[in-house]
């Protein structure tokens, strides 16, 4: 005598799917499909607020340095300007652009172009 609680051979009582079981099967069939579907969609959401966040921490940290630059001007909201390192590792904002330097100019190096939004960050621009 088997203790499992179907037949394990094929001399063993015919198990067929009631009416009960059928419906469950196709329930629990849909909420798994619909329970996963709703995770990928948060799942999709908390990687766009991952992103989102990430590229809030760049502004503020180029927007950091910029304020820590020498500033020879008023900046301008939504003009572009350029950040650059120099040779005694203090940085400036310019409104000359590399290409117009000819290369980084007098300066060590040319870190990033920035534009500066209406909140007084500053975002990166190629």
């Amino acid at each position: 005598m088997s203790v499992l609680p179907y037949a394990s051979s094929i001399s063993g009582v015919a198990i067929r799917p009631t009416k009960e079981g059928v419906i469950r099967h196709q329930a629990l069939t849909a909420m798994e499909e619909q329970t996963n579907m709703q995770l990928d969609q948060i799942k999709q959401q908390i990687e766009l607020l991952a992103r989102q966040a990430q590229e809030i921490v760049k502004r503020k940290e180029l927007s950091l340095m910029i304020y820590d630059a020498k500033l020879n001007f008023r900046p301008v909201i939504g003009q572009v300007y350029h950040l650059y390192q120099k040779n005694d590792d203090s940085y400036l904002l310019s409104m000359v652009s590399p290409k117009e330097w000819g290369g980084t100019g007098p300066f060590k190096q040319f870190v990033a172009s920035a534009k500066l939004l209406a909140d007084h960050t500053w975002m990166e621009v190629s």
